[in-house]
């Protein structure tokens, strides 16, 4: 089945990690995407947002990183997607509303594959440069 949806970074960490920091309606459209067997879609640049995020800052951060990051490769149900020249020329047309460039791609991984986001980043909702569920 084709995906219809797009995994922000942070919607994917709690999906993984804890999934009750999700909204009601994050969790309800990623459990019926799963059970339908769609993918679940994912930027590469989520897997970098990942590996610096849970693996600065500690003695053990490589290690949790390296083990959420292996969780991800070894689970068929999630689909990166990767940066492409479309999604570049993408982030450079989108103008200047979202600063941050993971952010950027992120969105413009979306609107070039025509996904709804799955995101709780208020930047990005506020931004209307995509359809989002929050």
């Amino acid at each position: 089945m084709i995906a219809r949806y797009l995994l922000d970074t942070h919607i994917l960490s709690w999906w993984l990690r804890s999934p009750q920091r999700l909204s009601a309606d994050q969790r309800r459209v990623i459990r019926k995407a799963a059970g339908r067997g769609e993918g679940l879609p994912l930027s590469a640049v989520s897997l970098v947002e990942l590996a610096v995020a849970h693996g600065v800052g500690n003695r053990r951060g490589p290690a949790i990183a390296g083990a959420l990051l292996r969780d991800l490769e070894q689970d068929p149900s999630f689909v990166v997607l990767p940066v492409t020249f479309d999604i570049a020329v993408e982030v450079a047309t989108m103008g200047a509303i979202l600063q941050d460039p993971n952010d950027r791609t992120i969105v413009a991984t979306a609107r070039v594959h025509r996904l709804t986001l799955i995101t709780a980043d208020q930047r990005i909702i506020g931004s209307k440069l995509v359809a989002t569920i929050s």
